[in-house]
C-alpha cells in the first residue's frame, strides 16, 4: 500500500509506509521511470502458445531446504489438461537455478532449451487435447536473494534473537518462478495443490493450506506435508521455516473457520494480544465481501522476518505487533488497528479469492484490499470515522502514471493503485449515493468473481450490469489516464446575484460524472456537468460558500471567481 507524501522529518518513513500494502514490489523505484521492455518481459508476461496449449490442474512441489547452505532441492509435478496439439511446452525457473529433468508420464527424459528466465520442453509426440498429463520437473539451486523484502522478490535466508535459522519468501511481481518451476502466469491457477517441504532437524514449516503429517527421515530432517484444496496464485506458494509457538482459536460466522497463529517463542504474548483483532475483521470482511474463501483450508497468520505478504490461507505477518504501519499512520484512525493484519487478510478476499489474470490488474488487488482498510474502518468506527481515513490519502497519490499497466510483459502500473484506487472506489459509492446498493455491490461482485481470475473489464461490466448505468467513462479516466479529472468552475457575482458556469476536463471525451456541489448555503447537491459548459443560477450564496463535496469525490477543481459591477 501507498501512504500519503508528508512533509518534515516523516517523509522517508512514511514513503515506505505509502508504500505497503501488499506488496510493492520493486515497482516503487519505478513508478515515474517511462518503462523499457525487453524479449525477457515477453516470455515472463505474455500468454504465447506454448503456455496456451496446456491447463494446470495440479501441483505437487517437494522441496528440501537447507538454510545452512541457502539451497532448495526437489521437484515439482505439473498435473495439466491439454488444450492444443502442441510439441513444445514452456515452463519457467530463473536462470540462476538448474532444471535437471523434465519427464511427462513416466517416460523417458525430455530435451529441454533455455531463454533467459523460460524453459522450453520438446516433447516426443503432440499433446493430445482434452487428455490429462504429468510432467515431472527436477531442480536444484540457490535462489535469488531479497534484498529488501517484500518489495523486492526473493529468499528471506534470516535467524531469529536464539539463533535459529528463520526462512521465509516474497516473490509477488518478480515470481514464484525464482525459487520452484511452474507456469508462472496469473491466469493459470492449479484447482488444488500439495506442498512438501522437509528442512532440518529441531526446525518446522508452515505453509499453505491444512497441514496433513509430519515424517520424520532417517537422516533426522522432517517432512511436512500441507495441501491446498482450492486454487491459489503461484506468487501465494510459501515457506515459513523456524522454531514457532502456535496457539489458535475458532471464528463462528457464515463459516465455521479455524484460526492459527504462529510466532517466535519470545513474542508469543505480544501476539496473543495482538492477533485479538483478527476475529473481528473476520467479522467485518464477511458481511462485506462474504464468507471466508478458503474455509478447508484455514487461515493462518505466520510471524515472518519481513514486513508481510498475503499468501493464501498462511498470511505473512511482521508488522512487530503495533497498531499502524510499523506504529505510524497518516490518519488517527490508522493507529486502531494493526495495518498489516487488516490489509494483507483483505487479500483472502481481493487477491486470493479474485485474482487479476495479468499483473497489469494488479489494481483489483490493491485498490480493493486498500478500500478494504476503510470498509473496516466504517465497520468498527463509523462512516466519519471511514471519510477521514480514506482522505487522508489523498496526499500520498501522485498522478504520474496510469494504474493500469502494459500488459503481456509482466508489468505493473503505478504504486497510486494502492491510496488512488481506494479513492476512486470512495468516489464511485459518492457517485451510487446509495449505501444498500454499494454493500451489495461489493459483496456480490466479490462473491461472483471466486475463484476466477479476471481482467479490469470484469469488472467493470459487472458495475455497469449491477448499478444499471455505463460507468467505462469513469473507470476509463481513473484506471488508464494519470491526471484526475478537473472540474472547472466560474463563478459570477453580479449585483448580490450569483451565476456559476462548469465543466469538466478530462482525457475521456465524454467524460460527465455527476458531482455534488453547495448549490445554497451549506447544503450539497448533485450537478451533470459534460466537458461542456453549463450555468446555473446559485441565487445570493455568497462565493466563498462554494464548494465541492471533497469528502466523496476525489477531483481536481478549478474554481475562478468574478465580481462584476451591478451597473
Amino acid at each position: 500500500m501507498r501512504r500519503p507524501r508528508i512533509s518534515g522529518t516523516l517523509i522517508a518513513v512514511l514513503s515506505l509506509l505509502c508504500a505497503f500494502g501488499g506488496t510493492l514490489s520493486a515497482q516503487n523505484s519505478r513508478n515515474n521511470a517511462t518503462p523499457v521492455f525487453t524479449r525477457t518481459d515477453t516470455l515472463r508476461g505474455m500468454l504465447r502458445p506454448e503456455r496456451t496449449c496446456y491447463d494446470v490442474r495440479w501441483y505437487d512441489l517437494d522441496v528440501r531446504v537447507d538454510p545452512e547452505r541457502k539451497f532448495i532441492s526437489g521437484s515439482n509435478t505439473i498435473r495439466f489438461t491439454a488444450m492444443e496439439a502442441s510439441s513444445r511446452l514452456q515452463v519457467d525457473l530463473f536462470a540462476n537455478m538448474t532444471l535437471e529433468s523434465a519427464v511427462l508420464d513416466g517416460g523417458r527424459p525430455l530435451h529441454f532449451t533455455r531463454e533467459f528466465n523460460a524453459v522450453f520442453i520438446a516433447l516426443n509426440e503432440p499433446l493430445r487435447p482434452g487428455t490429462t498429463y504429468n510432467l515431472v520437473l527436477k531442480y536444484s539451486g540457490k535462489p535469488q536473494e531479497a534484498k529488501n523484502p517484500p518489495w523486492d522478490g526473493g529468499m528471506i535466508w534470516t535467524k531469529d534473537s536464539s539463533g535459529n535459522p528463520w526462512v521465509a519468501v516474497a516473490c509477488e511481481g518478480t515470481g514464484a518462478s525464482l525459487w520452484w518451476p511452474n507456469k508462472d502466469h496469473l491466469s493459470d491457477e492449479p484447482d488444488s495443490m500439495s506442498i512438501r517441504v522437509t528442512v532440518p532437524p529441531g526446525l518446522e514449516d508452515i505453509s499453505n493450506g491444512r497441514l496433513r503429517g509430519v515424517t520424520t527421515l532417517p537422516d533426522g530432517w522432517r517432512r511436512f506435508d500441507w495441501a491446498v484444496t482450492y486454487p491459489i496464485n503461484n506468487y501465494c506458494v510459501t515457506v515459513n521455516i523456524g522454531k514457532f509457538s502456535h496457539f489458535g482459536e475458532t471464528y463462528k460466522g457464515e463459516e465455521t473457520v479455524t484460526l492459527d497463529y504462529y510466532v517466535l517463542p519470545e513474542d508469543l504474548a505480544k501476539a496473543e494480544k495482538q492477533f485479538t483483532q483478527v476475529k473481528p475483521m473476520f467479522a467485518c470482511y464477511e458481511r462485506y465481501f462474504g464468507p471466508y474463501p478458503f474455509v478447508r483450508d484455514g487461515y493462518k497468520l505466520v510471524q515472518s522476518p519481513h514486513l508481510g505478504m498475503e499468501h493464501q490461507s498462511a498470511v505473512a505477518y511482521g508488522n512487530g505487533f503495533r497498531n499502524g504501519y510499523r506504529g505510524m499512520s497518516g490518519s488517527p484512525w490508522g493507529l486502531m488497528f494493526d495495518f498489516i493484519i487488516i490489509h494483507e487478510s483483505a487479500h483472502e478476499w481481493w487477491g486470493n479469492g479474485v485474482t487479476a489474470k495479468d499483473i497489469a490488474d494488479m489494481w483489483i488487488h490493491e485498490s480493493f484490499g486498500a478500500h478494504a482498510e476503510a470498509m473496516y474502518v466504517e465497520c468498527m468506527f463509523g462512516k466519519q470515522a471511514m471519510l477521514e481515513y480514506v482522505n487522508a490519502k489523498k496526499t500520498q497519490v501522485g498522478n504520474q502514471r496510469p494504474i493500469l499497466g502494459a500488459y503481456n510483459v509482466n508489468n505493473e502500473g503505478s504504486g497510486d493503485m494502492y491510496p488512488k484506487g481506494s479513492l476512486m472506489l470512495n468516489t464511485l459509492r459518492g457517485v451510487l449515493d446509495n449505501d444498500s446498493l454499494w454493500f451489495a455491490l461489493m459483496r456480490n461482485m466479490s462473491m461472483t468473481f471466486r475463484y476466477k481470475t479476471i481482467a479490469t473489464d470484469d469488472i467493470v461490466g459487472y458495475v455497469n450490469r449491477a448499478t444499471g448505468t455505463d460507468f467505462t467513462y469513469f473507470f476509463d479516466q481513473y484506471l488508464r489516464y494519470a491526471a484526475l479529472p478537473k472540474l472547472e468552475v466560474f463563478l459570477m457575482a453580479r449585483g448580490g446575484g450569483l451565476k456559476c458556469r462548469y465543466r469538466w476536463r478530462a482525457d475521456v471525451k465524454d467524460f460527465h460524472m455527476p458531482v455534488r456541489v453547495t448549490t445554497s448555503p451549506g447544503k450539497f447537491a448533485f450537478i451533470h456537468p459534460t466537458t461542456e459548459w453549463q450555468t446555473m443560477d446559485l441565487g445570493s450564496m455568497d462565493p466563498k460558500q462554494f464548494r465541492c463535496d471533497d469528502d466523496w469525490f476525489y477531483i481536481d477543481e478549478q474554481i475562478r471567481t468574478m465580481y462584476q459591477d451591478a451597473e
